[in-house]
């Protein structure tokens, strides 16, 4: 979406109940690794905190022990807690409701579909009820180094419970939106679209919006004398462009196109 389309979403993301949700699991492969912790908080920027609710499960599998020692859940702890077929249907009506936020979404929400489907059940929400404070904090903050989740909760000093673990993330990541979105709703249009043009943004994100290829989009930025840059190490480096020069770029396009019909 351009800014002025991500402003207004943002807005009207903002006047609603948001359902914050965080799973920590076996694994990074949906369909492969297990869930063995959620937690789901319901908030409003009207009223703050309206409902929290958090359970270990057992994932019936080995937790490897680098994944133990990233969240500190073990064995032990999940051994006598109920599988996620016994957990997760307490909450699927939480999860149908309001929208559907987390911060890196894309992790969290192949989880929650992966097990709902083992258990006979569909869960989808659609595009537009769906937040991800990762995308969110990339484009309030872009000067920041880093927008991992215990990076902001130490830049913004959010008195939680340890990183990693489900309830504690599920409240910072309440936390973090609550404090961006109303920066959104109070700040000027104009204040608020000269931070958005600050973002650095994929550039296959970049193709999507000019509506080509890859390749081709990069072709005919640097034709335009727009340049990317790297970010990452070795095979994870992605191609990044300023979201400000690109959208200067769709719209000189756009207008050129016009022009060429008259």
């Amino acid at each position: 979406m351009l800014s002025k389309e991500l402003l207004s979403y943002y807005r009207q993301v903002s006047q609603q109940t948001l359902t914050v949700v965080d799973v920590e699991t076996t694994g990074s492969i949906a369909t492969a690794n297990r869930i063995t912790e959620i937690s789901v908080l319901q908030a409003t920027l009207a009223e703050g905190v309206l409902h929290q609710q958090t359970d270990l499960i057992n994932p019936k599998t080995p937790i490897p022990e680098k994944i133990v020692q990233f969240t500190g859940i073990t064995q032990e702890m999940v051994s006598q807690a109920p599988v996620a077929a016994d957990v997760l249907p307490s909450y699927l009506p939480l999860l149908g409701e309001g929208v559907l936020t987390a911060h890196n979404l894309e992790f969290d929400y192949p989880f929650l579909r992966a097990e709902f489907a083992r258990m006979g059940k569909a869960f989808i929400r659609p595009e537009d009820q769906q937040l991800c404070t990762v995308q969110l904090s990339r484009l309030m903050l872009p000067d920041l180094p880093s927008r991992s989740l215990p990076n902001l909760v130490r830049y913004f000093q959010f008195k939680v419970g340890k990183s990693h673990r489900a309830e504690a993330d599920t409240l910072a990541c309440w936390l973090l939106a609550e404090r961006l979105l109303t920066e959104i709703v109070n700040e000027p249009d104009e204040l608020l679209l000269a931070r958005f043009a600050k973002q650095r943004i994929p550039l296959k994100y970049v193709a999507k919006l000019l509506g080509c290829s890859s390749k081709t989009a990069q072709s005919r930025l640097e034709a335009a004398g727009i340049h990317s840059r790297k970010v990452g190490r070795s095979r994870d480096v992605t191609t990044m462009y300023q979201r400000g020069e690109v959208e200067q770029f769709f719209y000189d396009q756009q207008g050129d196109s016009q022009l060429s019909m008259l």
